[in-house]
């Protein structure tokens, strides 16, 4: 790890009040980031430290050597909070290919009281990405992370599946075998529903919030159903009500969530769960009216985000169906309309220009221009 340019006053701030991360036995070749930063481990590392105090994620890829071989396995990322001066001790577990945090008290005093001696192994924290972190994480709290991360604590690249129905007994497996393989495939569909069903090892899901598939509340007529399909506050309010009655805003930390798991976390799930919410926040026209604090804070948190994602993922996954530049159209076209508090609107507008300038998106294009036409016929003439 190379030594970062960082203000001396600042170095000393973070050398005094900062955490220390001391990673213990992690193979050289791994590849370890702290935040919005990666590493090539060497021999030399131990860890992190004059880490500023609050929400960080850990992540890694280990190499497995087998047969010599360096591959690099899927992503593993874990959120830590940490305080100021603490030090958090992990040991590296070959069985698992996992870090482990140590819960020994003991141990983490006698690696505090060898501080000074491990000091020339542990590199800085990467304060020149720090300001980054922050605008990706400022709506990103403790509680919130960690009421959505899995219950084992650990955010995989790739899910950890396994079969949906459990064969215990061999004769069981063979017999399944036999049914299912007697004959050959007759289409690719067949060939799908052969395979075992599988579903995520419990403990391992992201837990984020539901949103509700049915767009409006039962007994809904025909008129309503359509008005709640293209207004969708009611299914927002739902989500707020049920995951953060408390402090709406949360919903912010859990956008920043997703996107942190997909940006740095490579996880595709995350990415699709941003695109729902997202999706869910910018097409709620009523609750632009009500929720004032809200929807400038959503503008703050794209902004943000927007400007971190690498070009490519636009022209590749972003960019797809449009779904950004319809969506977000949706959004300030919502965000114009009459009893929308005029700071909002004003905000909105700037970032509208911003996006324009920056992306050449045309936000004011008529997206309904290949919609089909609905033609009134004369009466007495029908189409065959």
């Amino acid at each position: 790890m190379a030594g970062t340019d960082m203000d001396p006053e600042v170095a000393r701030g973070l050398f005094e009040e900062g955490a220390t991360l001391v990673l213990l036995g992690v193979p050289e070749g791994t590849e370890l980031g702290l935040d919005y930063k990666t590493w090539t481990l060497g021999p030399r590392f131990r860890g992190v430290k004059m880490i500023p105090p609050g929400l960080h994620f850990l992540h890694y890829c280990s190499v497995s050597t087998n047969g010599g071989c360096g591959e690099i396995s899927p992503k593993t990322g874990l959120f830590l909070s940490l305080k100021p001066r603490q030090v958090l001790v992990a040991h590296w577990n070959k069985s698992a290919d996992d870090l482990e945090i140590s819960q020994n008290s003991e141990e983490v005093e006698r690696v505090r009281a060898n501080l000074k001696e491990l000091d020339r192994y542990l590199g800085p924290y990467p304060y020149d990405t720090l300001r980054k972190w922050v605008s990706l994480t400022d709506r990103l709290s403790q509680e919130v992370a960690v009421a959505l991360q899995p219950l084992s604590g650990r955010v995989c690249a790739f899910s950890d599946v396994i079969p949906e129905l459990q064969l215990t007994h061999t004769k069981d497996r063979v017999q399944q075998n036999l049914s299912r393989n007697d004959q050959e495939c007759q289409s690719m569909k067949e060939g799908l529903d052969r395979l075992p069903r599988m579903k995520q090892r419990e403990g391992t899901e992201l837990r984020f919030s539901s949103i509700p598939k049915q767009a409006y509340p039962p007994g809904a007529t025909p008129a309503q159903i359509t008005q709640y399909s293209m207004d969708r506050s009611y299914t927002l309010n739902a989500v707020l009500e049920r995951h953060y009655k408390e402090q709406p805003l949360n919903v912010l930390g859990e956008l920043q969530f997703a996107f942190v798991c997909f940006l740095v976390g490579n996880v595709y799930e995350a990415f699709e769960h941003w695109k729902s919410l997202l999706a869910l926040l910018c097409r709620s026209e009523e609750a632009m009216k009500d929720r004032k604090e809200l929807y400038l804070g959503l503008i703050a948190v794209l902004y943000h985000q927007l400007g971190e994602i690498p070009p490519d993922f636009f022209l590749d996954i972003v960019s797809q169906s449009n779904f950004l530049t319809s969506t977000l159209q949706d959004f300030f076209q919502f965000a114009s309309s009459p009893g929308v508090d005029s700071t909002l609107r004003k905000r909105a507008e700037k970032f509208k220009v911003h996006l324009t300038k920056k992306f050449r998106w045309d936000f004011d294009a008529d997206l309904d221009d290949c919609a089909p036409v609905v033609v009134e016929l004369p009466d007495g003439v029908t189409v065959d």
